[in-house]
């Protein structure tokens, strides 16, 4: 089977103008209805204007491009397809000796190829403008100023050491600017895994770069007599912002930030599962764009425009885009409760939606 780079480029060019359309007008719905439930939300803020409301709906506008990308891609694919169908182009094509494989080809490399630079490139820019986002909402929406959601036994955070590690336990947290302020703090220092080395009380404590600041402390080892240290430093390499990551959403966290993040709070104890699961959907993306082209052709790339029928494959195209998107959903649900493998989970509709593509095109094209 040759491609022929003239009508592969053609093809592209016809699939991404197609696809840019279909974005701009689910982009401009969702930017609408944001518009309109964010000043739903804002009635009982007189103090936000419209332009505060507009700039949280286009904070959080990249940040649905990810989510609608399937769909967009399959419809994107059924139009391209269906103008090429109308225009008899697809018949002429066929009639040189072109195969549907050589029509899809190019589409469903675009698709990749598109997906590929989505959450390479552009997912960071989302990621920071989701994270302005959330913390806006905080803000403006729920007056509060902190991500951290203390339970009633506190916060606990948990860092490795070569030699051991150290548990912190704070009963009250309160931020205040790039400081991170503790009342009511316990150290539990470890100088082998397992093995209980000392711990310390202490009234307050400030983590700032690279350490604990502790005010009026009480050293307790064992053997040794309760020591009161006015101040001291613990060197430390938890971070405010790496605190903050772990309280906030995937999506606020670029692509290229996950895996190191998932590998430290895991190392500290934390539970990483839903970001873990979000960078895998993220791996599977291109896949996935691809897997929908497949299926938009199954449902477009008709050669007899005269058999009637066009509405109805329509519908079954916007149904099996949904159906897919379903099926996503719940299967990412599975994967956070850790009822299937992560992996599994944020893979399964990639494998499903082109499984499905490749059998119905097999059928129609060599059945």
């Amino acid at each position: 089977m040759r491609f022929s780079p003239l009508l592969s480029g053609y093809i592209a060019r016809q699939f991404i103008a197609a696809l840019l359309s279909v974005l701009g007008v689910i982009l401009g719905l969702i930017l609408l209805f944001d518009v309109i439930e964010l000043i739903r939300r804002a009635a009982s803020h007189p103090e936000l204007g419209m332009g505060r409301i507009l700039l949280l709906a286009l904070l959080k506008l990249p940040q649905m491009l990810h989510t609608i990308l399937p769909f967009a891609m399959m419809i994107g694919a059924m139009v391209c397809f269906w103008r090429l169908t109308r225009s008899h182009e697809l018949v002429v094509a066929r009639a040189a000796g072109v195969s549907v494989w050589q029509f899809i080809a190019p589409a469903v490399a675009v698709a990749i190829a598109f997906g590929t630079i989505e959450i390479t490139t552009f997912n960071p820019l989302a990621a920071a403008m989701y994270d302005r986002y959330d913390r806006l909402q905080d803000e403006w929406l729920r007056g509060t100023h902190s991500v951290f959601d203390l339970s009633e036994v506190g916060l606990w955070l948990r860092e490795p050491h070569d030699a051991g590690e150290m548990v912190v336990h704070a009963g009250d947290v309160r931020q205040e600017g790039l400081r991170l302020h503790l009342s009511d703090v316990e150290f539990f220092l470890y100088d082998q895994p397992d093995h209980f080395s000392r711990r310390i009380n202490a009234e307050s404590a400030e983590l700032v770069d690279g350490a604990f600041d502790i005010q009026r402390a009480w050293l307790m080892e064992g053997g040794r007599p309760s020591q009161f240290l006015e101040t001291l430093r613990i060197p430390t390499r938890l971070t405010l912002q790496r605190i903050h990551d772990n309280f906030a959403a995937p999506e606020t966290l670029s692509f290229w930030h996950l895996p190191d993040f998932i590998h430290f709070f895991e190392r500290a104890g934390f539970v990483a599962s839903k970001h873990r699961l979000y960078l895998h959907s993220l791996l599977a993306s291109p896949p996935l764009y691809g897997s929908m082209v497949l299926m938009a052709a199954l449902f477009s790339l008709n050669p007899n425009v005269r058999a009637g029928g066009a509405g109805g494959r329509i519908a079954g195209g916007v149904a099996a885009g949904f159906a897919v998107y379903f099926f996503s959903r719940v299967i990412y649900a599975l994967g956070l409760s850790a009822t299937l493998p992560q992996a599994l989970a944020a893979w399964s509709p990639a494998i499903f939606a082109g499984l499905v593509g490749l059998a119905g095109l097999f059928h129609l094209e060599d059945g």
